[in-house]
């Protein structure tokens, strides 16, 4: 392993992940337990011998550990959960119309609302939100001072929004609106309009677009 040789924190934790496609792999199990194939499948343009470096040397690190044919983040490894939500909410601001042929994952979306959302920002709300991005179904709950990302439907949700997984990822960026993607027929929503502004300003955008 190449290191920079520098007494310091950032340093050393760039030396453990800062390689080319370790972080995208910690990001695909931060969603939880994966297969090798699964891993594979999602990292497009990764490729098998790179993917099982990668794999062999967080390993080594005591970032990952496998068993039962499933590659999961040790606890060491989920503490880079809160490095992976800043530095996602802050390449979202990069992100503009997608590129043809470019990947997307509807599942990326779900580490971007972990990232983008906070319940400080609406004092006292209590409500739910479900999200149909492609053929996956995410929910986002506030409740008690918090608010809980996962996978599967919303109890009782009080908006539910779809769209496909592009989509999904812009609307994160903050210049590219609910609005302007329903009148291209890129999204829709229903339930109360006013929970839709309401889970908007969660999620740290205009609840006003």
């Amino acid at each position: 392993m190449r290191s920079y040789r520098q007494y310091c924190g950032l340093a050393a934790a760039l030396d453990a992940v800062g390689e080319r496609w370790t972080l995208l792999v910690v990001r695909e199990l931060l969603i939880g337990p994966r297969r090798y194939g699964e891993l594979l499948a999602d990292l497009p343009g990764m490729g098998t011998n790179l993917l099982a470096e990668r794999l062999k040397s967080l390993s080594h690190l005591g970032i990952v550990t496998k068993d039962d044919q499933l590659y999961r983040l040790t606890e060491r490894g989920r503490g880079l959960g809160a490095a992976v939500g800043s530095l996602t909410r802050w390449g979202l601001a990069e992100l503009d119309e997608p590129e043809s042929g470019t990947a997307c994952r509807a599942h990326w979306g779900l580490g971007g609302l972990r990232a983008m959302a906070d319940a400080r920002r609406v004092p006292g709300l209590e409500e739910s939100y479900e999200f149909h991005v492609d053929d996956e179904v995410f929910h986002l709950r506030v409740s008690g001072g918090a608010a809980t990302v996962g996978r599967g439907p919303a109890e009782r949700p009080t908006m539910t929004m779809t769209t496909d997984s592009k989509t999904f990822v812009r609307l994160g960026s903050g210049d590219y609106s609910a609005r302007t993607a329903q009148a291209e027929g890129r999204l829709t929503i229903e339930g109360d309009p006013q929970a839709a502004r309401r889970c908007a300003l969660v999620l740290g955008l205009d609840g006003s677009a």
